[in-house]
């Protein structure tokens, strides 16, 4: 296990740094996932009302005072920190069940952020606009990557393991929500980027215990981003096709049956 960086070392300025385990995993639990994170789902989903609020109240505090007071980044911290786990069980990346808690320093997937420091007042009071080119992304990619888990669970359900490419891709899509989560909160002053991982792949990684810190990704892996990206959009298109064509049904001329 890699030891992740120590915060007192990560500045306000540092990307989000993310740390997953690559293993087997039990066939049993990856059969019954969904219903396995129900819990989980619900709870998370309570403390998301929660941290809605302290994000609303320190974005006005880190308006005024250019920070976030420390009970909110300490809170907003800890809540991320288990978004990130949540996500990483329901996407397949480890079988391990996440903890009730904001905080697991030995569970596979880990998160490093720095410690609450000076943020600009401009980009504070511009954060949500500043976001909407980063929550595309993020949205796009995260459900293209919905659209393509399926799959992705009959290959991890038969194999009893997530192919090598596929973990990458998935990591660096779990990071990148991460990151766009972490600067949405103003834990960071680092934009969301990087989703193609940290560096093109100079040499053939390690194909049987794959690192995400650096997250170099396999030409599969970045094959498989762009797949997600692609899958996003169509799928997008195709709802709002759809969305169009329900409000305006077609209506028919009584008088000669056809419709227009």
């Amino acid at each position: 296990m890699t030891s992740a960086p120590s915060p007192a070392l990560v500045s306000v300025n540092a990307d989000a740094v993310l740390e997953v385990d690559f293993g087997e995993q039990r066939r049993w639990t990856v059969l019954l996932r969904i219903i396995l994170a129900i819990p989980q789902i619900v709870v998370f989903g309570l403390v998301g009302i929660a941290a809605f609020v302290v994000v609303v109240i320190g974005w006005f505090a880190a308006l005024v005072t250019g920070r976030l007071p420390r009970w909110a980044a300490e809170f907003l911290s800890g809540y991320v920190s288990w978004q990130a786990r949540l996500y990483g069980y329901l996407q397949l990346l480890t079988d391990v069940y996440p903890p009730f808690s904001f905080t697991s320093a030995d569970y596979p997937v880990r998160v490093v952020l720095g410690p609450a420091g000076e943020l600009k007042r401009l980009a504070v009071l511009f954060r949500f606009i500043l976001l909407i080119p980063a929550m595309i992304v993020s949205t796009l990619v995260s459900y293209g990557w919905y659209l393509f888990s399926f799959i992705t669970w009959l290959i991890v359900l038969f194999t009893g393991r997530m192919p090598v490419a596929l973990f990458l891709a998935t990591s660096a899509v779990l990071r990148y929500s991460l990151r766009f989560q972490s600067y949405a909160s103003m834990l960071t002053s680092a934009y969301p980027k990087d989703l193609f991982g940290d560096a093109p792949a100079v040499s053939r990684p390690d194909i049987s215990t794959p690192a995400t810190q650096p997250l170099i990704l396999t030409k599969a892996a970045r094959v498989l981003v762009i797949v997600f990206i692609v899958l996003g959009v169509l799928g997008y298109a195709l709802q709002f096709a759809n969305g169009r064509n329900a409000q305006h049904p077609p209506r028919y001329d009584t008088t000669n049956g056809q419709s227009y």
